[in-house]
């Protein structure tokens, strides 16, 4: 009887998850349901799993709303069905068209209509009303009295609890972005939204027996059901599974020849044994596929890095697919062949952030859009959105939501309307809010994804999936990630700028060489990586120069402890201890010196976490894959992990371990697996990062060009900007007839882009340069704005960053030309006359020019200075009692400094207060670490980014110094003479 149930799927409406919707139906005896979710079947299949299980006939479909109207409601009569609504709903969203008021004819799908809104005459064959309970009085009045073959009941379920209704409101409020007082019946789902008692509910009914028998017969009729035990992905690539695997053995056996030489017996050998293993498993045309995109994008010159449990495999190396030999770094074979897996390894590609879009456009041009998607992501309610959205429904000023997000204990935050707000948040904790895209997720099928899913199109332009990644690998989807990051754009463009400016090639692929390049290693022990890939941040500077790590190696370990599992569970210092100390230690059990030898014991990869729950639990393969990646929030099911966690400790009772060291053992595993890196994604970083070392150790301008023109990495631009002068660059302001849109180089001097310049307009920027380029440089002010269309506030803006110092003329004077020439229009016509007019002279009184207004100007503009530094500005001439350079010679000493702040990361101690970690430039213009304690903080507090003062004891810890501060002052500046 119950054709209309929602989920919570149904966003910023329904209130109850899939499986508490199928209990309650399971608890009241129901033995069909249909869950129709308002424009989306993201829940069907958690919904079919969750009926199997409580032996509920389970019926698939789409309620279709415009807005707040109800339109219709589709119910699949069977998977075609199923895939009939969902391609109807496709077509709808790809083409940002409107939902019609009429849908097509569907040939296994029925409509059910609102009572009221057609007529039985109106209604095709496979076409319905749908009357509630509470509607049965108006069959007396309506024509459908006598033609009762064309209605079903319709006793939509939307709450399952009477506080549901309230949480209903809420989430109304928040969908219609209005106050909760506004809500009204339009908005709202009908009170009477639940499930009804079933005798109840055909009382209502008695006099229309029809009506029954067609709500049962469609009920009966229809039928949805997904086999979850069977790869979705693309079967075959070449069109036969016998083919792929002989094309991948050919391409495999090349690449082997092309990685290891002709004579290597382990690369023979382990090549032979994994394509046995992936034909065995059916994995030939995934490998394929992805060899076919890596083979089109390395045709167009593209740079790619290719990571994920795939890399652990010599196939993937051969193949290109990565750049990381997983013989060199004895890659643990198992996570690869785990028998029991019926998934295929999965692979992540990086490629620049420009590069992406064109691959994904092959990806689905040469799959075909039917059976190509994008992996849709769902946000959900949690702690500080959630205090936000019910914030605004209440009306509460921006200042007190601030102030909740902050401090929600709060006693000042206590109010009738918090504590509301406080209990409707826990009750929609989780509850999914917005569906969107994942970060790099693409699907692949053998059958139109519209089989298994409705399709998204946002606003990227590739049509996506409404269910997420969890949903995909339950139904036998592996992902195949193309992700974009700036790293690789900047190794990209400096080869380029390199050959540009020195007329040098480079082959980045060389990375054996970079390997063993004396000036990269040495630069990595130094820590000297600002810019580099992944190895830039303070923290991880730090632990380069405590492991003093010079080798690929080391900075592969080094990949991941850095991660905040390892930091946190306290096993990052112990194995820089330990790396220091190789004999001092003893290990917890032999099997940790057996396993973990090569890390001093100390868990440092995702495989490791696999070898201990193996060797020293005796969990096989299979599951303790399964413990890692429900650890690493990658698993869904909570059953499956409490199970496998329960054997852990079965087994090591068994084995006779004390509980102490079952715990600890635990303990580590525990915190350790939710941040880890596989060892193979670790390595392949490593060579990312290697790259990026070589290249600022042989290239360090154009490397720093490219670093700053791809945006996104660690620091604010303007802290490479100080790193290349730091390596011998020559800065210069934005100049317009040398700069580019993007920083550019000539020799040894940077050129800052237009790009960086605040408010200045594209189109201004691309009138500059295509008159540039058609006519040569510009002579003067009044030469320029007789060729380029521009208005008098975008020429002052240009003007007060000096970008026509090559005139001679001061600022002042080009301000007075300026208006004299453009007065207060807006734009100016381009001067097309053949020949140009000869320029107006004004004799102008001397105007005084002042550098700290130039300064001011550059900071205004470009949000940093050039002509001056930072220190420049400062009213003291205090540059600190000691540089940098010689923090290590005063260690255990009080000392005074002076800091440009550069970032600073926040950190709770146990006793739940905040300390600060940070990191400033001192006048030299290099890096120095502070620690800020509770204490010191509350007394001394950060004032925003400058240059502080600051007193502290110098520390150190294996040869990395840092200042633990006492006190900390902002120091003022030279006042703005402009105002």
């Amino acid at each position: 009887m119950y054709l209309n149930c929602h989920s919570y799927y149904s966003l910023r409406y329904g209130t109850m998850s899939v499986e508490t919707l199928v209990e309650q139906a399971a608890g009241r005896g129901v033995q069909a349901l249909a869950l129709t979710d308002i424009n989306n079947s993201m829940g069907i299949m958690d919904f079919i799993k969750a009926c199997r299980q409580h032996g509920i006939h389970p019926v698939a479909g789409i309620e279709f709303r415009d807005g707040n109207r109800l339109l219709y409601t589709g119910v699949a009569r069977n998977n075609d069905g199923f895939r009939e609504l969902n391609e109807f709903l496709t077509a709808c969203n790809v083409n940002k068209q409107p939902l019609p008021a009429d849908p097509p004819p569907f040939k296994d799908a029925w409509t059910i209509f609102p009572f009221g809104s057609k007529t039985p005459a109106q209604l095709l064959d496979n076409e319905y009303a749908g009357i509630r309970p509470s509607e049965v009085r108006r069959l007396f009045s309506s024509p459908f009295r006598h033609k009762p073959s064309k209605l079903v009941i319709n006793q939509s379920v939307t709450f399952g609890t009477k506080d549901d209704y309230a949480i209903h409101r809420h989430l109304r409020a928040v969908d219609n972005n209005t106050l909760l007082s506004k809500i009204n019946g339009e908005h709202l789902a009908a009170a009477d939204e639940h499930f009804r008692p079933l005798d109840q509910l055909l009382e209502a009914f008695r006099s229309y027996p029809d009506v029954i028998r067609n709500t049962e017969h469609l009920l009966g009729d229809a039928h949805i059901d997904f086999d979850f035990s069977t790869i979705k992905n693309k079967d075959c690539f070449t069109g036969s599974r016998y083919d792929d695997k002989l094309l991948l053995e050919k391409l495999a056996l090349d690449g082997m020849v092309y990685r290891y030489g002709k004579h290597n017996p382990e690369a023979s050998q382990r090549v032979k044994h994994e394509l046995e293993i992936i034909d065995r498993m059916g994995f030939s045309a995934y490998f394929l596929i992805t060899w076919d995109i890596i083979r089109y994008s390395m045709s167009r010159g593209f740079y790619h890095v290719g990571r994920g449990s795939g890399a652990n495999s010599v196939v993937a190396y051969c193949l290109k697919i990565t750049d990381v030999d997983p013989i060199e770094l004895d890659l643990y074979f198992e996570r690869f062949i785990n028998p029991k897996r019926t998934s295929p390894p999965d692979f992540d590609i990086d490629y620049s952030w420009k590069e992406r879009d064109e691959v994904l456009d092959y990806i689905f041009k040469r799959y075909g859009k039917k059976h190509t998607a994008l992996l849709g992501t769902i946000s959900t309610f949690r702690d500080r959105s959630i205090v936000r959205e019910l914030g605004k429904v209440y009306g509460l000023p921006k200042t007190e939501i601030d102030h909740l997000v902050q401090y929600p204990d709060d006693m000042m935050n206590r109010s009738r309307i918090t504590e509301k707000i406080m209990y409707i948040g826990h009750k929609i904790m989780d509850f999914p809010n917005q569906r969107s895209i994942h970060a790099g997720g693409v699907l692949i099928s053998e059958a139109p994804i519209t089989a298994y899913t409705a399709l998204d199109m946002p606003p990227k332009g590739f049509q996506t999936t409404q269910w997420d990644m969890y949903v995909a690998e339950e139904i036998g989807f592996e992902k195949l990630d193309i992700l974009s990051q700036r790293g690789i754009g900047h190794i990209r463009e400096c080869v380029d700028i390199v050959l540009d400016n020195q007329r040098r090639k480079i082959d980045v692929h060389d990375v054996e060489a970079f390997k063993k390049d004396p000036k990269v290693r040495d630069q990595l022990r130094r820590g000297e990586t600002n810019g580099c890939f992944y190895v830039e941040s303070p923290a991880m500077r730090g632990l380069l120069k405590k492991l003093r790590c010079d080798n690929y190696l080391g900075l592969v370990a080094a990949s991941s402890i850095i991660r905040p599992g390892v930091a946190k569970s306290g096993m990052m210092r112990e194995y820089i201890w330990r790396f220091h100390h190789p004999d001092e230690f003893e290990y917890i059990h032999p099997v940790m010196e057996e396993q973990l030898k090569e890390t001093y014991g100390v868990m440092v990869y995702q495989e490791d976490v696999i070898k201990i729950c193996h060797h020293f639990a005796g969990l096989d393969l299979a599951d303790a894959d399964v413990l890692r990646r429900a650890m690493s929030g990658k698993f869904r099911s909570k059953s499956e992990f409490k199970r496998i966690a329960a054997r852990y400790f079965e087994n090591c009772k068994a084995r006779g371990y004390t509980d102490e060291l079952t715990r600890e053992v635990w303990r580590q595993i525990e915190s350790f697996a939710g941040y880890s890196f596989s060892k193979a994604h670790s390595a392949s970083y490593a060579v990312e990062s290697f790259q990026s070392l070589y290249l600022k150790s042989h290239f360090p301008l154009e490397f720093m060009v490219a670093v700053i023109n791809n945006f996104g990495g660690f620091y604010r631009t303007w802290v490479y900007v100080n790193e290349a002068r730091r390596c011998g660059a020559t800065i210069n302001l934005p100049c317009i007839n040398r700069s580019q849109p993007k920083t550019s180089i000539r020799g040894k001097d940077i050129y800052l882009g237009f790009i960086h310049i605040s408010n200045l307009e594209s189109r201004t920027i691309s009138a500059i340069l295509e008159e540039r380029e058609l006519r040569g440089p510009y002579k003067s002010l009044n030469n320029f704005v007789s060729r380029v269309p521009i208005g008098l506030e975008q020429l002052v803006i240009l003007i007060r960053i000096d970008a026509f110092r090559f005139t001679g003329k001061g600022k002042k004077v080009l301000l007075w030309d300026a208006h004299m020439q453009l007065g207060q229009n807006t734009t100016v016509k381009r001067d097309k006359s053949l020949f140009q007019l000869p320029e107006k002279k004004f004799t102008l009184p001397e105007l005084e020019e002042n550098t700290l207004e130039d300064v001011y100007d550059e900071i205004e503009l470009l949000d940093f200075p050039v002509t001056l530094t930072s220190f420049d500005l400062l009213k003291t001439s205090f540059r600190g009692e000691i540089m940098a350079r010689d923090l290590m010679k005063h260690t255990g000493r009080m000392v005074r400094m002076v800091g440009n702040l550069v970032t600073i990361k926040n950190v709770r101690t146990v006793k739940k207060e905040w300390m600060h970690f940070a990191a400033f430039l001192d006048a030299e213009g290099e890096f120095f670490d502070t620690i800020h304690f509770p204490k010191s903080l509350k007394k001394y507090p950060f004032r925003g980014y400058g240059v502080y003062l600051i007193l502290g004891k110098v520390e150190e810890e294996l040869g990395f110094p840092s200042i633990t501060v006492e006190k900390l002052a902002k120091l003022p500046v030279k006042p703005d003479p402009r105002y």
